[in-house]
This record gives structure tokens, C-alpha cells and sequence, in this order.
């Protein structure tokens, strides 16, 4: 289907949205063979078209940056309902990113039809988060040991149990080495922080009693997403991680602006980079 330009009541088209700078990425072969479906009902990538490793922003924009300045020879491999997603090579390694739009539904269909239709072993996910203890500061990265949620999907996937949703091992350790090499590298005051995160279901839900406990009980910063990544990931048998950039601070309201949201995340992008490496 071809979009047409809106236009207002007066029949003036509107301009079409500038194209962005940088370099062109190829756009994703279309099958001429209508009886043989493509993809997933979210994915037209085909078989093949996505590596074993994925980097997973949930902005498409961000997908599209990464694939622009992180892989090589990176081209478009599916753009269904505007998330996009790429496969090029990382140190010549075959890589991908795919976005995950927002919110713990979102990721887990995502990272369910890539694990389970396409033969990825391990996601990454590299997002935002917002602070909660006065120890963590806007900019800093936190790798996500745990996921702590009020969503159900810890009670879902065994009968009667709340699973505790941890990353993988293997992962976890390659990121912290790397954010290791990533601190004594950098001179800008960012730290890296390890530990558990909480994944909320609700965005402007106001709840700083849940919070306050959350924080005495060791959480780092709160997301929407790393949970029910984890959850997948045990599901299918997986590997995932979550490596976050606190673009905001809970207690003091200090905020990074968009333009900084979309610059200032080339650190966690490395670490997590690092951990989709990882040997085995």
C-alpha cells in the first residue's frame, strides 16, 4: 500500500516528513509468491534474514541508528507496522537489531517470534530506564541482574509459581567485563551500575509508596520491558539481557531531552554489544 500525503480542509497538501541524513540503508526484497507467506504475522523478514544475535531498542529510529553506525553492511530486513529491523555484521560478526516498540506485550512478541521462527539464541536489550536511588545519576547504564514486575508474566508460564526473571549467565558476565573496560576507557564520570530493575505495566501510574520500597530493597532504576524479555527468553530456551541508559531521575525529575535520548546511548550499545559476543 502506498501512503499519501494528508491533507487539510482546505485541500493544501502537507509536506512530507524530511528524510533523515546518513547513509542509505537497503529496503527488504518483497516476495512476488503470494502462496507461500513470509515471516510471522509481525516479522516479513525471511528465513535466514535475522543473525543469532540481536540488539533490541524499542524505538525503531534508535534500530535504525544502531544498524547505521553499529553494523556493517547493514540492510533493511523487515518493516512491518513501522518496527524496524537490520542484519549486518558487528567486528565481523553477524549481527542484528530489531525494535520492540513498548511495554512488556510488545518485546514478548517480538522476542518470542525471533527466538522461536527465526533461530535467534540470544537479545540484548538496550533502552531507557529512569533512576530511583540518588546513587544512580541520568546517563549512567544499568545492566539489569533481575526484572521485578507487577505484570502477571512471572505467574504465566508455570502454574501456581512466580518465577524469578534473571539474564542469562553468560551474557551478564560478558557485560559487566566489558562496562569494566568501558569505565577505565572513559573519563566523563557515567558510571555502570549491576542490579535489579522493575518493569512496570504502567507508565503514569503514580505509586511512590511501591517505589519507595522497591528502592530499599535494592532496585536500581524502572523500565517496561526487561521482564518480559527474561520471561521469553526461559520460555524458548533463550539468552537475554538488558543494558539500560537512565534517561531520567525518578526523585529529582532531571531529564535528558530527546535529541540527548537519541546520542547518548553509544555506551550501553557497547556493553551490550559486548554480552551478545559472549563465547558459547
Amino acid at each position: 500500500m502506498t501512503a499519501a500525503a494528508s491533507t487539510p480542509s482546505d485541500g493544501t497538501p502537507l509536506p512530507m516528513p524530511a528524510q533523515r541524513t546518513g547513509t542509505p540503508l537497503p529496503t527488504p526484497a518483497r516476495r512476488t509468491d503470494t502462496h507461500r507467506p513470509v515471516g510471522t504475522p509481525h516479522i516479513s523478514a525471511a528465513p535466514g534474514d535475522f543473525a543469532p544475535l540481536v540488539l533490541m531498542p524499542g524505538d525503531p529510529r534508535r534500530a535504525q541508528r544502531i544498524a547505521e553506525r553499529f553494523l556493517d553492511d547493514a540492510r533493511l530486513v523487515t518493516d512491518v507496522r513501522g518496527i524496524l529491523g537490520y542484519t549486518g555484521s558487528h567486528r565481523g560478526v553477524p549481527m542484528s537489531v530489531l525494535a520492540s516498540g513498548m511495554g512488556i506485550p510488545s518485546v514478548s512478541i517480538y522476542a518470542t517470534e525471533l527466538f522461536r521462527h527465526y533461530g535467534v539464541r540470544r537479545i540484548v536489550r538496550v533502552g531507557t530506564a529512569g533512576a530511583l536511588p540518588a546513587s544512580v545519576a541520568v546517563r549512567d547504564v544499568v545492566i539489569a541482574s533481575a526484572a521485578h514486575t507487577d505484570s502477571s508474566v512471572s505467574r504465566l508460564l508455570v502454574d501456581g509459581v512466580t518465577l524469578s526473571l534473571a539474564p542469562s549467565y553468560r551474557s551478564l558476565r560478558a557485560a559487566v567485563d566489558a562496562a569494566d573496560s568501558v569505565e577505565r576507557e572513559a573519563s566523563d564520570g557515567v558510571a555502570v551500575h549491576i542490579g535489579p530493575v522493575f518493569s512496570s505495566d504502567h507508565f503514569y501510574l503514580d505509586r511512590p509508596a511501591v517505589l519507595d520500597a522497591l528502592e530499599r530493597r535494592g532496585t536500581l532504576a524502572v523500565e517496561m520491558e526487561a521482564a518480559g524479555l527474561y520471561a521469553v527468553a526461559a520460555a524458548e530456551g533463550g539468552e537475554a539481557l538488558a543494558v539500560l541508559t537512565v534517561s531520567d531521575h525518578v526523585r529529582t525529575g532531571e531529564a535528558l531531552s530527546a535529541a540527548d535520548r537519541e546520542t547518548g546511548f553509544d555506551r550501553a550499545v557497547r556493553i551490550a554489544a559486548a554480552a551478545l559476543l559472549a563465547d558459547g
